[in-house]
């Protein structure tokens, strides 16, 4: 699903933002976004731009994250079909024929 607001409205945004000219407040306001929106665009442009004092993880790492749970998950379910298999061919090979 594509984000509502394009990427270059976002950094824009975050320009005007980090400017300091006006309130976050009324920047949002008048960008007919919300205070919140706003300051988490604010907080993900500075995890993106390898800031220190940041907790969030950057877009990358987002991206990276999602990936790797897939893996995992697709993983699992191979898993537990060679599990489900193995025990078949147990069960086959310790009846009498």
């Amino acid at each position: 699903m594509p984000a509502p607001h394009p990427p270059e409205f976002r950094q824009r945004a975050v320009d005007l933002a980090r400017s300091k000219v006006k309130p976050i407040a009324e920047i949002a306001k008048e960008l007919s976004i919300s205070e919140s929106c706003l300051r988490n665009w604010l907080a993900q442009a500075d995890a993106d731009e390898g800031d220190s004092n940041s907790t969030r993880l950057s877009s990358n790492e987002k991206r990276e994250l999602a990936e790797l749970r897939k893996k995992a998950r697709r993983l699992e379910v191979e898993n537990e079909i060679l599990k489900r298999a193995a025990a078949y061919f147990a069960r086959e090979n310790v009846l009498p024929k």
